[in-house]
């Protein structure tokens, strides 16, 4: 991993301390996306972490965004609420090396959890004394009053603002292949604007993003993948280009 660092990093490098684990026979040491872990080079713009149900991206994604500072269940750096402790203790071992900046904003979604999101900031509205109102920066109206899909692109329209850190896991939970293309456009205006995104996914339309890296996490450890040797872009063309072929052997009696 001898490359030239860029200035436009907030997050260089993650790496496991292994040397303090105190073993890999348990949960979450245990999972490919740990037990392969010995350090990962950021993209400055994009790193995807890829992989089957199962592999631990999600686990991953969340110890990274937790060792940076975020919520585990979501939001920017001052949200503090918690509704259920179900994160993993994995980023008390998560070491993270910092960027010579520091980003302006960040934003940890988390798909699972933005519900729980939601409904705090719709408390935290309620108080009379909270001015200005937080749903102002997510376009001003209750993400409780819109579509999952829909909740999705108005926080990133409006409460994205640029030279950020944002961590997304699963962004596209719930979004039709319009909408992805607009998240696609949305990534790349930030990017433009000196943001940086983390991000796990199971969507070949968002892992298409060309300015990025692409992390592949199976049985085997992690291992950077070019976009046309992922499984989801394989799988993806060999379906399109052979329907009915496909459809006849997995459907037949």
């Amino acid at each position: 991993m001898n490359r030239i660092l860029d200035a436009r990093h907030y997050i260089v490098k993650i790496s496991l301390e292994r040397n303090k684990v105190p073993e890999f026979s348990r949960y979450p040491f245990n999972i490919p996306a740990v037990k392969g872990l010995d350090e990962i080079l950021l993209h400055p713009a994009v790193t995807f972490f890829v992989g089957e149900n199962g592999a631990g991206k999600s686990t991953l994604i969340e110890a990274i965004a937790a060792a940076y500072g975020f919520n585990p269940e979501g939001g920017s750096i001052n949200f503090t609420f918690s509704t259920n402790q179900t994160h993993s203790e994995l980023h008390n071992f998560i070491r993270l090396q910092k960027g010579l900046k520091k980003p302006s904003d960040g934003y940890f979604l988390r798909a699972e959890s933005f519900y729980n999101v939601a409904t705090n900031i719709d408390e935290m509205d309620a108080i009379p004394a909270c001015a200005p109102k937080l749903i102002n920066s997510y376009g001003g109206k209750s993400l409780h009053q819109m579509s999952h899909g829909e909740s999705f692109i108005a926080l990133m329209l409006n409460r994205f603002r640029g030279k950020g850190l944002y961590i997304l896991d699963e962004p596209e939970a719930a979004m039709s292949p319009s909408r992805l293309l607009v998240m696609l456009s949305r990534i790349h205006q930030l990017v433009e604007q000196g943001s940086q995104f983390i991000i796990s996914t199971h969507s070949p339309i968002l892992m298409a993003y060309p300015d990025s890296r692409i992390y592949m996490i199976d049985e085997n450890g992690i291992k950077e993948t070019p976009y046309e040797e992922t499984e989801h872009y394989i799988l993806t063309r060999q379906f399109i280009n052979n329907r009915q072929s496909l459809l006849n052997e997995l459907l037949k009696e």
